[in-house]
């Protein structure tokens, strides 16, 4: 139901509200962090073990991807018509059936099944991701980067967190008889579930609602009101969605490229760690890029995280034999990432009116989703045909098309 509870009214402190509302975003990411970080980095392993190839582990990316892609504007919509809460809760519903379709596919032996229950935990990162746009909703502009980077970095408790549960998970499952390799999909159902309650009982009140609500009394200040720039919407989506792509189709082949490289017995904890550490990468600095986008600007530090990806393809592509060159490109990679999501994501928010805001934020999501999808799949082939350095220097074209477009946007005005 629509948000009717009474401190949703012209007189509420918009300031206080949106203080409450990072603190709920950033515990729900918390979780989340947990949930996808446990199993995310599986998926690879699963989808090779179960389909015997590992060029197909990169359906399992693919799958998480297209999930996303697909859900990202009905949640979307959903949130512009029932508000962030509903979206962010249609998520978690979805990872939970998500999750165990997995662990009865992983039973099961049947590598299809794997990839829907992959997809619907697809469909709930989807809903994760909205949850960067909800810390925009009533953020001042000299405040958005910084809300936003700080909703985003309380991932980093969860997704450094849930990688180093793999370990546990696999001792854990293998005692109560669960498939080899779903052990870790046990924390991610707490979590899930525990998020899942954090968003239903306390995200109140709605902050997209109060948001449209405000803009339809004009009752937000001058600073606030958003003129629409949609060359700039553009160049912000291609921004996140190419950083992503590149993260994810190299991100995604790590697990199998490690386990080629390492002693069989040490490949869960090497991607483990080395996971945990990407994923430090990815949310552990999202604040200072925050401030620095509020400072500094969008664009140069959407263009700091192309140089970041770049420097990171190009430790991968030379070092690819060694175990700790292969983390330090990972960590890289997930600094690169993290910039220019941040940084794009509050130029997106900042080009757009509040009430055109939930649908392009769900085209950008879908568009980036889709994108990685077809990475992802595209990288296992790569994989096979070049390895793990050839895959690192073909990701390198979308860090160069993020940086033509930056040239094509200014030279437009």
């Amino acid at each position: 139901m629509p948000d009717t509870s009474p401190d949703v009214d012209s007189a509420v402190d918009i300031a206080a509200v949106q203080r409450r509302t990072v603190r709920v975003l950033a515990s729900g990411q918390v979780l989340s962090g947990v949930a996808f970080g446990s199993t995310l980095s599986l998926g690879a392993l699963l989808a090779a073990d179960l389909s015997g190839q590992d060029a197909l582990s990169g359906f399992a990316t693919a799958a998480v991807t297209l999930g996303a892609a697909l859900t990202a504007i009905p949640l979307a919509r959903l949130a512009s018509v029932r508000g962030r809460r509903f979206a962010l809760s249609a998520g978690n519903i979805a990872a939970l059936v998500g999750i165990a379709i997995v662990v009865l596919a992983a039973s099961t032996r049947l590598f299809p099944v794997l990839l829907v229950g992959i997809a619907l935990i697809g469909a709930g990162n989807a809903g994760t991701l909205q949850a960067r746009f909800a810390a925009t909703d009533l953020a001042s502009t000299r405040r958005r980067g910084r809300d936003l980077a700080t909703v985003v970095w309380a991932t980093t408790v969860g997704g450094v967190v849930g990688p180093l549960l793999l370990a546990p998970g696999e001792v854990l499952g293998a005692g109560i008889g669960m498939p080899r390799l779903t052990g870790a999909y046990l924390f991610s159902f707490a979590a899930q579930a525990c998020a899942l309650a954090l968003y239903v009982l306390v995200l109140r009140p709605d902050p997209l609602l109060l948001a449209q609500r405000q803009a339809r009394t004009g009752s937000r200040s001058v600073e606030d009101s958003v003129v629409d720039r949609p060359r700039l919407a553009r160049y912000a989506m291609l921004a996140v969605a190419a950083s992503h792509v590149t993260m994810a189709s190299v991100m995604a082949m790590t697990p199998v490229h490690l386990s080629h490289i390492v002693a069989p017995d040490a490949v869960t904890l090497a991607v483990g760690v080395t996971i945990a550490l990407h994923v430090f990468g990815m949310y552990g600095l999202s604040p200072i890029f925050g401030i620095l986008a509020d400072r500094v600007g969008r664009i140069p530090i959407v263009l700091l995280g192309q140089v970041l990806l770049a420097a990171a393809l190009a430790v991968a592509a030379t070092l690819s034999w060694s175990q700790a060159g292969v983390l330090v490109a990972l960590v890289l990679l997930g600094l690169g990432w993290s910039a220019a999501t941040v940084a794009g994501s509050a130029l997106l928010t900042e080009a757009t009116p509040v009430a055109g805001r939930p649908r392009r934020q769900g085209r950008s999501d879908t568009l980036m989703t889709a994108c990685a999808a077809v990475g992802s799949v595209a990288a296992g082939l790569i994989l096979g045909v070049a390895g793990y350095g050839g895959l690192a220097l073909w990701a390198l074209v979308p860090v160069a098309a993020v940086c033509l477009g930056a040239v094509w946007v200014r030279a437009r005005g």
